[in-house]
């Protein structure tokens, strides 16, 4: 069911991050793949239009099978059973809705726009990453109960799932401020003056979730379950620690941990998850 959710998602990514095929195509497309993860039509004329008007508009191969085989995802996706079904109907829908904000309110016009307000980078951030969080422990309770800590309870899981998933995101928001900032979106809700000082603000609320993704990591029992959820809190906590130390003309060019640095981390990775506080000194150590 994680798999399929992925590629789901990740079907729901591509087609909002088409730019060359217009806004209210665009639009149209996430509105009627949302109605088909409900059940409520058939997935046929759907199909041809991402062959016809977004195959052809992916330079990546990997996307362009993924639009290819688009009908098998949604034949796959009414085989699962309910309680993976409604799990995954569910945490789609708010991805989707995510996007389909995120189109709407910056149209490609040239024109800077910012977010309104503290709420809705919050709101925004939940809807694309943090309620996969939620998503991702609703599946383990459900499927695989023996890898969630007996000793903590399912919504305290959730809620730091949540957090994990806000400050990943943020990651990829905060990374690539210069990028955005010139195609029109700033995602940091503030005047452009301020851009650098609310860009600070948010790498700490950044630091902040993503404590939450170490009790996270450190709650899940299950060897390889909780391997797959650490990478990428390391990753992401020695991105941010990259962050905080770069000048702000290197902020705007993109911050990146290099494959050396990806390399280290899963070896290291493969060592800590053996215990929590092994996990622990690990993150501290990647946050310096």
């Amino acid at each position: 069911p994680i798999s399929l959710a992925y590629l789901l998602a990740r079907t729901a990514d591509t087609i909002a991050d088409t730019a060359s095929v217009s806004a209210e195509v665009r639009l149209d497309c996430l509105e009627r793949y949302r109605a088909l993860v409900r059940g409520d039509s058939a997935a046929e004329s759907l199909a041809s239009t991402l062959r016809e008007q977004f195959c052809p508009q992916q330079e990546d191969d990997a996307e362009r099978r993924l639009m290819e085989k688009f009908a098998d995802g949604i034949g796959w996706l009414r085989t699962m059973q309910p309680a993976p079904l409604a799990a995954i109907q569910s945490v789609l829908e708010h991805i989707i809705d995510g996007q389909m904000l995120d189109i709407r309110r910056f149209p490609s016009d040239g024109q800077l726009r910012s977010l309104a307000s503290a709420e809705e980078l919050d709101q925004y951030t939940w809807l694309v990453a943090g309620c996969v969080g939620e998503f991702w422990t609703q599946l383990c309770a459900s499927e695989l109960p023996s890898s969630l800590d007996p000793a903590v309870t399912t919504a305290q899981m959730q809620e730091w799932g949540a957090g994990m998933g806000k400050g990943l995101q943020l990651i990829n928001i905060l990374r690539d401020i210069g990028e955005d900032t010139r195609d029109g979106r700033c995602y940091l809700p503030c005047k452009p003056d301020d851009i650098q000082t609310e860009w600070r603000k948010w790498l700490q609320t950044c630091t902040e979730h993503l404590e939450c993704g170490l009790r996270y990591v450190q709650h899940v029992t299950h060897g390889k379950l909780r391997y797959a959820t650490a990478l990428p809190l390391l990753l992401g906590i020695q991105t941010v620690a990259k962050m905080r130390s770069a000048s702000w003309d290197k902020v705007q060019q993109g911050i990146k941990i290099s494959r050396l640095d990806v390399a280290s981390i899963l070896a290291q990775a493969a060592i800590a998850c053996r215990s929590g506080e092994a996990m622990e000194k690990l993150y501290r150590k990647l946050a310096a």
